[in-house]
C-alpha cells in the first residue's frame, strides 16, 4: 500500500472533479454558459495548490516534505520541474477556456461536451508532469490527445475540420504505436517501465542494436507529438480545420506535453545514452527550424502561418536540448533551462497571438491576410495587439519573445563545441527569416490599404466580448512582464532543474 500526500495530487484532485462536474452541470442545466464558469472555476482553483506545493516551505500550514515529493514507488514525483510545467498547463488551459467562451457562443456548437473535454486533456497533461514512468506517462499523454482528436472535429459540418480530425487523429494513433514499440523494447531489454530503472540498465545496453532501436521509435513517437520536422504533416491543416481555441490549445497545451514526455524520457531514462538521442534531436532541430521558417513565408491564411511558425518554435526549442546532449556534455542542467524557459514564454505569446486572431477572424468572417489589409484603419487596439504578440515571435525587444531568443542562443553557445556553434548559427539565420513573415502580418495591417468594397464603418467600434478580451490583457501583460523583467523566466527555468538532483545527475 503507498501512503498518499493528498497534497501532492491536489491539483490533479480539482481537475478530475472538475471533469465530472462539468458533465453534471451540462446534463442538468439549459444555461450552457454555466458550463464554461464551472470550468473556468476548476481550473483556476487547480492552480492554487500548485502554487501552494511551490512555496510550501515559507507556508505555516503546509508541512514539506523537501525539495520533492515521490508516490507511488516512484512512479510519481512532485518537484519544481513538475510544478512549473503544471502550472503552466493550468494556465494555459484557464486562457483557452476564456478564448473558447465567445467563439462557441457564435455557432451553434455542442458546449458542455466541449468543455467536459478540454478540461479533461488539461487533466493529462498535468499527471505527465509528474509521470516517472512508461505507463503512467503514455496514459495521460493519450489523455492530452484523445479528447483532442475530437475538439479538432467540433465543427462537424466543416469539412476542413473534419479532414483535419480524421488526419490528425491517424497520424497520433501511428505516433502512440511507434512509442509503444519502442517502450516494449526498452522494457524487455531493461527489465523496467520506471525511468530510473531504465536509466540504470541503459550504460550497459547502448550497443545492443534492439536497444538503440527502441530509442529511435521512442525519440520519433515524441517527434511526433511536437510537430518536429519530417514528423510534422498533420500540423497546419489540423490549425486551419480545427476551431481556433483548440488549435492555440494544440500549439501550446499539447505541443508542451509532448516537450515533457521528451524531457523527462530523455533526462531521467536515457541520460547515459545521450550520443543516440542527441544528434537525432540536433537534426530534428534543424529540419523544423528551416522547413518551418521556409514555408511559412509563402502561407496566405493566418491560421496556416501559425501552424507552421509552431513548427519553426519547435525547432528553436529543441536546439539547446539536442546540442548538449550530442555534444557528449555531462552537465545538461543549462541547456534544460533554456528549454523549458522557451517553452513558458512561448506559451504565453503564442496564447496571445490566438487570442488577437480569433477576434480579428470572427469580426471579418476570414482568416485570410488579404482580408486584413488595413486593418490598422478601423481597429488599432486589435492591430496593436496583433503586431505585439508578433513581434514576440519573432523575438524583438522588449517583448518577452527576445529573451526566449537570447536563454536559447546562451544555451547552445554555451555547449561549446562545433554542436553547439552550428546550430546557433542555423538558429540566427532562421530567427531572421521568421521575422519576414511575422512582419508581413504587421505590414499587412498597418501599412496596406483597405480592399475595395469594404465597409469600414461597419467594423468600427465592435466590442471585444468579457473572456476573451480578459485573456488577451492577461496575456499582453506576460509578454510585457517577462520582456522587461526576463529573470523571472530565467528563475522558472532554473527551478525546473531540480530534475537533476532527483536523479542524480
Amino acid at each position: 500500500m503507498f501512503d498518499l500526500d493528498y497534497h501532492a495530487l491536489l491539483p490533479e484532485g480539482i481537475l478530475a472533479i472538475t471533469v465530472l462536474v462539468t458533465l453534471v452541470v451540462d446534463l442538468v442545466t439549459r444555461k450552457k454558459q454555466l458550463v464554461a464558469v464551472t470550468a473556468i472555476i476548476g481550473m483556476f482553483a487547480a492552480l492554487v495548490p500548485v502554487v501552494t506545493l511551490a512555496f510550501c516551505d515559507s507556508l505555516a500550514f503546509c508541512t514539506s516534505t523537501g525539495a520533492e515529493r515521490v508516490l507511488f514507488g516512484g512512479s510519481y514525483v512532485v518537484d519544481g520541474y513538475s510544478l512549473i510545467l503544471k502550472g503552466l498547463f493550468i494556465s494555459a488551459a484557464f486562457v483557452v477556456l476564456l478564448l473558447s467562451v465567445g467563439y462557441l457562443a457564435s455557432d451553434r456548437y455542442y458546449q458542455g461536451e466541449y468543455y467536459f473535454l478540454l478540461v479533461a486533456s488539461a487533466l493529462g497533461a498535468v499527471v505527465m508532469a509528474s509521470s516517472r514512468d512508461f505507463i503512467t506517462m503514455i496514459v495521460a499523454l493519450e489523455l492530452v490527445t484523445g479528447p483532442a482528436f475530437l475538439l479538432v472535429g467540433w465543427r462537424k459540418g466543416d469539412e476542413k475540420s473534419n479532414e483535419a480530425s480524421i488526419k490528425f487523429f491517424i497520424i497520433g494513433v501511428l505516433a502512440l504505436a511507434l512509442t509503444l514499440f519502442g517502450v516494449s523494447l526498452l522494457y524487455g531489454l531493461t527489465g523496467s517501465q520506471q525511468f530510473d530503472g531504465i536509466a540504470a540498465a541503459a550504460a550497459s545496453l547502448e550497443d545492443v542494436p534492439l536497444f538503440i532501436l527502441g530509442v529511435i521509435f521512442v525519440i520519433i513517437g515524441f517527434g511526433f507529438k511536437v510537430s518536429a520536422v519530417p514528423f510534422h504533416l498533420w500540423t497546419p491543416d489540423t490549425y486551419e480545420g480545427a476551431p481556433t481555441p483548440v488549435a492555440a490549445w494544440l500549439s501550446v497545451g499539447s505541443k508542451a506535453a509532448g516537450f515533457v514526455a521528451l524531457l523527462s524520457v530523455a533526462y531521467l531514462a536515457l541520460p547515459s545514452v545521450a550520443s543516440i538521442w542527441g544528434p537525432l534531436l540536433w537534426v530534428l532541430a534543424v529540419l523544423s527550424m528551416f522547413f518551418g521558417n521556409l514555408v511559412a513565408i509563402k502561407q496566405t491564411n493566418i491560421l496556416r502561418l501559425l501552424g507552421y511558425s509552431s513548427i519553426a518554435q519547435a525547432g528553436f526549442m529543441l536546439a539547446p536540448f539536442g546540442a548538449s546532449a550530442a555534444s557528449g556534455a555531462d552537465e545538461l542542467a543549462t541547456q534544460f533551462a533554456a528549454t523549458v524557459t522557451y517553452l513558458v514564454i512561448y506559451a504565453v505569446m503564442t496564447l496571445g497571438a490566438f487570442a488577437v486572431v480569433i477576434v480579428i477572424g470572427s469580426r471579418l468572417g476570414s482568416y485570410e491576410l488579404k482580408d486584413w489589409r488595413g486593418l490598422n484603419m478601423y481597429a488599432p487596439g486589435l492591430s496593436l495587439g496583433l503586431a505585439a504578440f508578433f513581434m514576440s515571435l519573432a523575438g524583438i525587444p522588449p517583448l518577452a519573445g527576445w529573451f526566449a531568443k537570447f536563454a536559447m542562443f546562451s544555451a547552445t553557445i554555451g555547449v561549446g563545441n562545433w554542436w553547439g556553434y552550428s546550430i546557433a548559427i542555423i538558429a540566427a539565420l532562421n530567427a531572421v527569416i521568421a521575422f519576414v513573415y511575422y512582419a508581413k502580418v504587421v505590414k499587412t495591417a498597418y501599412f496596406v490599404p483597405v480592399p475595395d468594397g469594404v465597409d469600414v464603418s461597419m467594423l468600427e467600434n465592435v466590442p471585444v466580448g468579457g473572456p476573451i478580451g480578459f485573456a488577451i490583457g492577461l496575456t499582453a501583460f506576460g509578454v510585457i512582464l517577462l520582456g522587461v523583467y526576463p529573470g523571472f523566466a530565467a528563475n522558472l527555468g532554473e527551478f525546473t532543474t531540480q530534475i537533476f538532483a532527483s536523479a542524480g545527475l
